[in-house]
């Protein structure tokens, strides 16, 4: 289970041709469309929000830089040039923010004309960037000090070795236990204020509520069975929560998103790992809101919702997930219903390397599902729409 990461240049490979523009997918009569141009180009993370407010335009990660996608057109245009890190798009005001050389900036999506913030090159080291509902504050985790620490298992140099299990590297890292912190940057004075120490706890996928500009979501990352790992805090440091307790043995939550009203946490929910399977969702008043419980080949490493907060769609998972054997390399929408999760297959993700998570969110719109993908060779952006093709209808 991978943390947040723009880090694509093991999954860029070469391809004899583009991928196909758009085609009809065969096995579910959805359309598909490709949205990026350059091979390599990722959509962003899974809850860093790509969309500007209007649902216009989508930042997509591109070998140079950024670029945004024009959805109506889908022609893709150069925003960033350079290596950056720590994206996301603000809520209000078509700019986006991130991590440049020690540098975190401002760039508007239509002029592109670029601010530089703050420089606090320690702030790279860790999650982030989030921001919150008014655009008033950016937030994220940084590392406090580079104390040695065990090192960090690699891939083997031989490359016809297998790589160590992702949860290997998560359970080394952890074991690291390096000081981290929470911290908010007012976006414009650049003022930087730590608002929390964790200690030894890794800090990570920090979100802003998408509601309330004070509140923040993170986690404890590690090793999932070891660590209750969904936190809530105020911007100020003031009423940090745990929004759910493992009760069992073995028991799993985590990649926590937040619905888009603000007033549910979603998450990743297993009783015990590799076992029960669920969609949970906790209110911010702590209470269990629901448990939608999938199967094993539906689960998927990433879920999201849509805007409405009436679907759900979900990435899949490969073939060493942690619901293999058996766990399927599809594109899902989910429909609630009173008996549970209504799965419907939308992209075959048979032929995806799932070393690169495909990280599904819905357009503002909610009519389509943006995705990244190495399924025709290259990393590339798609996006299927929720509805099946007029064309396919009948079938």
């Amino acid at each position: 289970m991978a943390a947040a990461g723009l880090a694509l240049a093991s999954h860029r490979r070469a391809t004899a041709a583009d991928p196909p523009r758009e085609w009809i997918e065969p096995a579910t009569g959805h359309r598909v469309v490709r949205l990026s141009d350059e091979p390599g180009s990722a959509s962003l993370y899974f809850h860093q929000n790509a969309y500007t407010a209007t649902g216009d335009k989508l930042v997509i990660s591109v070998p140079d830089g950024l670029a945004t996608v024009d959805l109506a057109t889908r022609r893709p245009e150069p925003v960033v040039t350079g290596r950056v890190s720590h994206v996301v798009v603000g809520p209000r005001t078509r700019q986006v923010f991130y991590m440049k050389d020690g540098t975190v900036y401002a760039t508007h999506l239509d002029t592109r004309a670029t601010r530089a913030i703050v420089t606090r090159p320690e702030l790279e080291t860790g999650s982030g960037l989030t921001v919150n509902a008014d655009e008033t504050l950016l937030a994220g985790s940084y590392v406090e000090s580079t104390a040695p620490a065990p090192p960090v298992p690699e891939p083997s140099a031989n490359p016809l070795a297998a790589p160590p299990p992702q949860e290997s590297r998560l359970e080394a890292r952890w074991a690291q236990r390096l000081p981290m912190a929470l911290y908010t940057i007012d976006v414009k004075t650049g003022d930087v204020k730590t608002i929390h120490h964790g200690g030894g706890d890794w800090i990570n996928h920090v979100q802003f509520s998408p509601s309330d500009a004070a509140r923040l979501m993170f986690c404890h990352e590690g090793p999932w069975h070891k660590v209750d790992r969904i936190w809530t805090i105020r911007s100020d440091g003031s009423g940090r929560r745990l929004m759910h307790a493992r009760k069992i043995d073995m028991e799993i939550a985590g990649h926590e998103f937040w619905s888009h009203d603000g007033r549910t946490v979603w998450y990743d929910l297993q009783t015990p790992k590799s076992q029960e399977f669920w969609l949970a969702g906790v209110s911010l008043e702590g209470d269990q809101a629901v448990r939608y419980r999938l199967p094993r080949e539906q689960w998927s490493v990433h879920f999201n919702v849509s805007p409405d907060g009436g679907l759900f769609a979900g990435d899949g998972g490969g073939p060493s997930s942690v619901a293999a054997p058996g766990n399927g390399q599809w594109i899902y929408l989910f429909r609630p219903t009173p008996a549970g999760l209504e799965a419907e297959r939308l992209v075959d993700l048979s032929k995806h390397d799932y070393q690169l998570e495909p990280n599904v969110t819905f357009t503002p719109d909610g009519k389509r599902i943006v995705f990244r993908s190495s399924m025709h060779g290259a990393s590339h952006v798609y996006a299927v729409e929720v509805a099946r093709a007029a064309s396919a209808s009948g079938r």
